[in-house]
């Protein structure tokens, strides 16, 4: 494991190959179901350069008019979400260090040229819970910082397979994606980085 910023620990090769290629099945089998779709920015509409979906009984979306939240449908198909994989519910339950499961697991495809600016996963109830993120396909450039948007940050390649914790200190801490390496990865089929991340959104009862 390796610490990035209090609270962000980063635990690189988390997943081995076949793990990785067993994964990615289960997330094809999601997206399957419930299709990548482009989100738009709150207020301004501008689209956002990765595509997404989620599986779960909540899901994260934003548009134009409503702006940042968690709902149960696909706002394109209107269709419930699927299931989070039990493969992604036990890596949850080996590193969250939380007795809840999670609610939300956001799936977020990059294309080579797709990237995601400094924020903070603040739109849950549950901030006691970490946000646990994995890495599948191209690397891509990572950067992590303190709860101030001005604070200093550090920035760190995540390749495939590759898990990061955002947890207590480094909860709200702002984190962004830089830039792709296309072509670093031979596990899609065409370049790309698929990033999965868990959260529990709802204060639920032990």
């Amino acid at each position: 494991m390796h610490t990035l910023a209090p609270g962000a620990n980063r635990h690189p090769g988390y997943l081995d190959a076949s793990a990785q290629k067993a994964l990615l099945e289960e997330i094809r089998a999601v997206v399957a179901q419930s299709p990548l779709y482009l989100p738009a920015m709150p207020r301004t509409g501008k689209p956002m350069s990765v595509r997404m979906t989620n599986c779960g009984v909540l899901g994260w979306v934003t548009d134009k008019e409503r702006g940042y939240r968690y709902q149960a449908t696909h706002p394109v198909t209107g269709e419930a979400w699927p299931a989070i994989p039990k493969m992604l519910l036990d890596i949850w339950a080996e590193v969250a260090d939380f007795p809840l499961p999670p609610e939300a697991c956001l799936v977020n495809f990059y294309s080579a040229d797709a990237k995601m600016g400094l924020h903070q996963d603040r739109d849950e109830q549950e901030l006691g819970a970490p946000v646990v993120s994995l890495s599948l396909g191209d690397d891509c450039l990572f950067r992590v910082g303190g709860t101030a948007r001005s604070a200093p940050t550090t920035s760190v390649r995540l390749g495939s397979g590759d898990l990061v914790v955002l947890g207590g200190e480094g909860r709200l801490a702002f984190h962004g994606v830089d830039r792709i390496y296309p072509g670093t990865s031979m596990l899609l089929k065409n370049e790309g980085r698929i990033n999965l991340t868990l959260r529990r959104v709802t204060r639920g009862q032990i």
